[in-house]
């Protein structure tokens, strides 16, 4: 019979370390957001990319979910181009 594992996120399942989860936890979080508000300005990726200084493929990874292919400083630039602001909160674990 096989042990099923269990994670308390699906980072930690899918990380080999907590430092990998952690760093895809805190790309994940922004991702949303500004995922949404590109689509609540019904911008196509050329035009969100546009609008944010980044090339298309960036703005392509990001409306994909492809965590792993976005680092943190793109995202925080994306949001402040898009006028948001971007909060990092540390927490006691």
């Amino acid at each position: 019979m096989t042990k099923i594992e269990t994670f308390d996120s699906v980072w930690d399942a899918v990380a080999d370390m907590s430092g990998q989860a952690a760093s895809l936890r805190a790309r994940a979080e922004p991702m949303r957001p500004i995922a949404a508000v590109i689509e609540g300005n019904d911008w196509t990726p050329s035009e969100a990319a546009m609008h944010c200084g980044v090339a298309q493929p960036r703005i392509d990874d990001l409306l994909r979910g492809r965590v792993s292919r976005c680092c943190l400083d793109v995202l925080v630039n994306i949001a402040t181009a898009m006028g948001r602001r971007v909060h990092v909160e540390l927490q006691a674990a």
